[in-house]
């Protein structure tokens, strides 16, 4: 579905990532983890062109992400939905208004038509109750879901999660992670970046770690967490889930 072809991002001349190649098929669960730093977050951004990369190319089915295209660029970036880690809701509108606005803005939907399909997520997350309610008046976890409920109201192919939630209090992480799951179960296809190595372990497919902008190993979830291929891996994983 989608492919990462020889990415490479430098901030400030200090390399982020350097040459990444991954690819990533349709209903395949992917968990990206690694320190902090080693440019996980800014490789989910290069995927869906929050960040422009110094170099390398993303295809989406077969089809060149390509930025000076304007029209097949946001056409494909149509089919991606991207959770952000604090949530980036607009402050100023309901939790329905949230949901909605893309869809009349970028779908140019009808505002009764925008308003269903928003109050049909907002029901599989849990929170059509809270459709009149501005942002300041959720707790974090709700937040995030009223978040995942906005992706979805674009209806994509794939679910973009920046450390959904690394944000939260511990308690709240539950009821994000649970929706996250509930996505699994409907078959989408995701990439999440995580620092939460027991849900990464038992949702996803494969694990990709990286360290210093390179992927260091790349692993189905099973081996990866039962017997990593590298020093390093082995090294983090002591680390994270011993300490």
């Amino acid at each position: 579905m989608i492919s990462i072809r020889n990415i490479s991002k430098s901030f400030d001349n200090t390399k982020i990532l350097e040459n990444i190649n991954l690819e990533v098929s349709k209903g395949e669960i992917i968990s990206i983890i690694g320190p902090s730093g080693s440019g996980k977050s800014t490789l989910l951004r290069c995927i869906i062109g929050l960040e422009k990369a110094d170099g390398g190319e993303v295809y989406y089915k077969g089809q060149l992400m390509n930025p000076k295209d304007k029209t097949s660029y946001q056409e494909i970036r149509s089919h991606m939905g991207f959770v952000f880690q604090h949530f980036n809701l607009f402050p100023n509108m309901t939790v329905l208004e949230n949901c909605t606005l893309a869809l009349k803005e970028v779908l140019h939907k009808k505002d009764d038509e925008a308003s269903e399909i928003a109050m049909h997520y907002l029901e599989k997350v849990g929170l059509s109750n809270k459709a009149e309610s501005y942002p300041n008046k959720l707790s974090g976890g709700q937040k995030q879901r009223v978040a995942i409920a906005r992706a979805l109201c674009m209806n994509p192919e794939i679910m973009l999660f920046d450390e959904p939630t690394s944000a939260l209090d511990p308690e709240m992480i539950k009821e994000v992670l649970e929706v996250i799951k509930e996505l699994k179960n409907q078959g989408m296809t995701m990439i999440i970046v995580t620092h939460e190595m027991n849900f990464a372990k038992n949702i996803s497919n494969r694990i990709i770690f990286i360290e210093d902008g390179h992927i260091v190993e790349e692993n189905s979830s099973q081996e990866f967490f039962s017997n990593p291929k590298t020093q390093r891996a082995k090294l983090f994983l002591d680390k994270v889930l011993y300490d």
